[in-house]
């Protein structure tokens, strides 16, 4: 069975405004204090408001959702100790004026991108899923292209940017698509035509190295694993289980098809990056463009759609009964942004709005 893995990044939040704050220095030094697995769990990102985590590579999703639950608990305990507390949150609500973490790389990217760099407070969910060879997953990647703004909509988390309602779902990819290296990508057709593309790439001088190829789906440069870097970190840990379920059955059923002899599809980047704005515009509330056709279609029809396509891979995993349970209530409460909107509604407050989240994050 393929082994699965995430990485979310956490917003660092004022414990009393809400606002986020350059805690990760210190939230970090508290995490290494202590011995064993906690010390090394934990990163620093981009911004000094924010924190990384990684789970380690499990076969079963329960475990995958149990790691998951215990580094946001661990994190929002190391976070206390500074006053602060984490949410999983892929924009700030509240107005925020982000903090550069130091470091030549960081100076690199500020000096290199400028406001891109300044302005980047974003936080993702990243599912690591186990591969072969860089050949499998290079095939798998040709074939999860039109897929992949399905799982954007599903994670979408980020409604508000600057203390104001974005209208977007996922503003996070929005901001994220700044970066010249993001987004939807064509088919390479083999391993030797995805190295030649990066290495290509760096040979421009636009980006620094492997780790700056931010597809929406890439070969790690770490791992022997397919990288799916699509989606928002969710804001309930369910919703993070959920994600990284459909992405292994996604990449078993690309894998699948691949060995079968079937090509991958002929969608254009263009198209593509149509159907990744419009998950990021409408969530999982409005339509979305169907990834077989590219024509519009009511957003739970085509989330039914990724459902069906993977349903074979979900049962040999022994997923597919909690993966029916979890995209239920799913499609029940909303996605991220669905809840956020709610909640700043019934609450008149980003600030408790945002309190609300952190209880969320780690509940």
């Amino acid at each position: 069975m393929r082994t699965v893995g995430v990485e979310e990044e956490l917003l660092l939040l004022d414990a009393e405004s809400g606002e986020p704050r350059a805690l990760s220095a210190a939230v970090l030094a508290s995490a290494r204090r202590e011995r064993g697995a906690c010390g090394e769990v934990f990163e620093a990102e981009l911004q000094r408001e924010q924190l990384e985590f990684a789970t380690r590579p499990q076969e079963r999703m329960e475990d995958v959702a149990a790691e998951v639950v215990r580094w946001r608990a661990e994190a929002a305990r190391h976070a206390r100790e500074s006053g602060g507390v984490v949410a999983a949150l892929a924009t700030s609500p509240l107005p925020v004026s982000p903090s550069l973490s130091t470091g030549e790389r960081y100076g690199w990217l500020r000096d290199r991108y400028g406001l891109t760099a300044d302005e980047q407070l974003t936080c993702g969910c990243h599912v690591h899923v186990s591969v072969e060879s860089d050949e499998e997953g290079v095939a798998v990647l040709d074939r999860i292209r039109g897929w992949l703004p399905v799982l954007l909509a599903l994670s979408g988390n980020s409604p508000f940017w600057q203390g104001r309602d974005s209208g977007y779902a996922s503003y996070r990819s929005r901001v994220w698509g700044r970066w010249p290296s993001a987004g939807p990508v064509e088919p390479f057709g083999s391993a030797a035509g995805y190295h030649e593309q990066v290495r290509a790439m760096i040979a421009t001088g636009a980006l620094r190295d492997p780790g700056m190829v931010y597809f929406d789906a890439r070969l790690s440069y770490t791992y022997p694993t397919v990288e799916v870097r699509v989606a928002d970190v969710c804001l309930d840990a369910s919703g993070t289980a959920l994600l990284a379920t459909l992405v292994r059955a996604l990449v078993e059923t690309a894998a699948r098809a691949w060995r079968a002899g079937e090509p991958p599809s002929a969608h254009s980047v263009a198209l593509l990056r149509l159907a990744t704005w419009r998950a990021a515009r409408e969530g999982i509330a409005g339509g979305l463009i169907h990834p077989v056709s590219m024509e519009p279609a009511p957003a739970e029809g085509v989330v039914r759609a990724l459902f069906d396509h993977v349903r074979d891979a979900l049962e040999d995993n022994g997923d597919l009964v909690p993966a029916q349970d979890a995209l239920a209530g799913l499609l029940k409460t909303g996605n991220g942004a669905q809840i956020q909107r709610d909640l700043l509604r019934r609450t008149g407050s980003l600030r408790d709005m945002a309190a609300a989240c952190v209880r969320r994050t780690h509940a």
